[in-house]
């Protein structure tokens, strides 16, 4: 689908916005299918295994097209073109239920130009992908012998298709016809279909993609159970705070009928009783507090939403489908933003409404579209199918534009007008008061570094799964257990910010805006060096390409992720 061009007002607003969702669906689409007809087997892409990100185009490598009329593919979704899906037609015969014997379907002239791409694909272990019905396929190009002095390439797919009624359920494929590659010659491939009927049900044909025993191993079950342990012993040690420090307050309170103003005045006060009157002053750079504050906000609702639907659709099974979901909630979801942002920032007396309100919309985009349109840059000259088609970025910009930013307009206004007021429960001083000094351990640069602690130990088991499942070659589908972190998560994070400014204003220190927010956006400094363990032990990722891609994104979602935490 060719992008809309960008034009103001609510119509163009609900043209773009149809570009994240799935468009009208052909007859392939809806999976089903009469005797005889046409399937079509797409080749996706191909790249070295241990770097999943880094795919080309299929066709790349010097294979032949099959005989059959070409068919064009364009990106049903905003998702599939920023992830690099480059479906291009295989050229082989297939009809539904109509099995096909070995036959060749092309012919390789194989010179040296060839054989060195070939050499070079197999040294570095080149996999690649298929789709039949939104089925996917793996392949390996070839292998090499035990001295790696000779090389060999697959030649022949057999293809095994299993139908269910008049729907196609199952697909697998093995690689046979091992031929050695030698300059000047010619290399047939071919090809066969057997068809088989399935009991396995349409709805279930995903299943066996899925890795129950990874994803449901005791380890999984035991870090949930970990974190559980590590909620109740937070909000112990919080609830045991509240009520040492508060019980005297009230007991002190309702005397004070009884006191007169001198014994007020000579009353014990000391720790957080001192700054009563400074708590409540604006924090310093309100703009930049409200926006990140607002963008956490908006951030948090993105991901309960996104599991939401995905633990009620299988968003696995549509290419694409789990960021174009993302897309489309971010955009609806601005209106939070602009909400609590322009709220607190009204509350805090700040009078650049509009500055902020351009801030709070464009501070998460900005970050995404930046790292994302930097590592472009390296895509294109790697010649990759994830180079971002300049009518995407065209697309992600008039959605930033005529979408995002209106509606943060809308929430910004409403949360001026109805929760801009500040109602603190007591004045504020008009002279700050001196800080006194305090032990190392008070300052707050400490407890900013120590904060973040807690909430990575309570998340960092499914940091694991999921980056495997992003990062590696499984499908993540227990988003139940994503919703349990998360939530885990949110109360870790409370109590230990609750905690914090406890310490910090009992040192006599008013300035906890900024210190409660750092102590848990602190969150990603230690997600992201687990990033560099991860990177370094557990994967065999090589390359500028890769690691730059890697690095990239995971700054992005260790950002993202500090800031959803901040807000708390």
């Amino acid at each position: 689908m060719r992008p809309l061009p960008g034009a103001p007002g609510v119509a163009a607003a609900a043209a773009l916005l149809l570009l994240v969702l799935p468009l009208a669906r052909a007859d392939e689409h809806e999976h089903t299918y009469h005797d005889k007809e046409e399937v079509v087997l797409w080749m996706n892409t191909v790249g070295p295994y241990h770097n999943r990100q880094e795919t080309y185009k299929y066709f790349s490598l010097p294979f032949c097209v099959g005989s059959k009329r070409s068919i064009s593919h364009y990106h049903e979704t905003l998702g599939e073109a920023l992830q690099g899906v480059e479906l291009e037609f295989s050229g082989l015969d297939i009809k539904f239920k109509d099995d096909v014997m070995p036959a060749t379907y092309c012919e390789i002239d194989l010179d040296k130009e060839k054989r060195d791409a070939f050499v070079y694909a197999i040294k570095n272990h080149y996999w690649y992908q298929m789709y039949i019905d939104d089925l996917p396929i793996w392949g390996i190009v070839g292998e090499a012998d035990e001295n790696g002095e000779d090389y060999y390439l697959w030649t022949y797919k057999k293809l095994e298709i299993g139908f269910n009624g008049n729907r196609i359920v199952d697909v697998n494929l093995t690689s046979e016809g091992k031929v050695k590659l030698v300059p000047n010659t010619k290399i047939q491939m071919s090809y066969s279909v057997k068809w088989k009927k399935s009991d396995v049900k349409f709805e279930d044909r995903f299943d066996k993609y899925l890795d129950p025993s990874f994803f449901q191993h005791r380890i999984h079950w035991f870090s949930i159970f970990n974190s559980f342990m590590m909620v109740i012993f937070l909000v112990g040690l919080v609830s045991m705070i509240l009520m040492r420090t508060l019980r005297k307050d009230y007991a002190r309170y309702s005397k004070e009928e009884e006191m007169d103003d001198m014994d007020r005045d000579l009353g014990d006060e000391y720790g957080w009783k001192q700054v009563h009157g400074d708590v409540f002053r604006p924090s310093s750079h309100p703009l930049i507090f409200s926006s990140l504050i607002g963008s956490g906000c908006q951030i948090f609702a993105v991901s309960f939403i996104v599991i939401i639907v995905a633990m009620i659709e299988d968003l696995y099974t549509e290419r694409g489908s789990m960021l174009s979901t993302a897309i489309f909630v971010y955009a609806a979801t601005s209106p939070v933003n602009g909400y609590f942002g322009g709220s607190l920032y009204a509350r805090q007396g700040g009078r650049r409404w509009i500055k902020q309100m351009f801030i709070g919309a464009f501070l998460i985009p900005a970050m995404v579209c930046g790292t994302a349109f930097f590592i472009n840059f390296i895509a294109i000259y790697y010649h990759a199918s994830r180079a971002i088609p300049f009518g995407t970025m065209v697309a992600v910009c008039c959605i930033c534009f005529f979408v995002i930013l209106p509606l943060n307009l809308v929430g910004t206004i409403l949360g001026r007008n109805l929760s801009g007021q500040p109602n603190f429960p007591c004045r504020v001083n008009a002279v700050p008061r001196p800080i006194p000094e305090k032990k190392w351990f008070m300052e707050p640069a400490v407890i900013v570094c120590l904060g973040g602690i807690l909430p990575f130990g309570s998340i960092f088991i499914e940091m694991y799964f999921i980056f495997t499942s992003f990062w590696a070659y499984k499908i993540y589908y227990v988003y139940g257990f994503m919703m349990l972190v998360l939530v885990i998560l949110c109360i870790v994070t409370v109590c230990v910010t609750i905690v914090c400014t406890y310490f910090l204003l009992n040192a006599e220190d008013y300035r906890w805006q900024w210190t409660s927010f750092l102590s848990a956006a602190s969150t990603a400094i230690y997600v992201y060096m687990y990033s560099f363990y991860y990177y370094f032990f557990k994967t065999k990722m090589y390359g500028l390409f890769q690691t730059s891609f890697y690095f990239g994104y995971m700054a992005v979602f260790s950002t993202a992720l500090g800031i959803m935490c901040g807000k708390f």
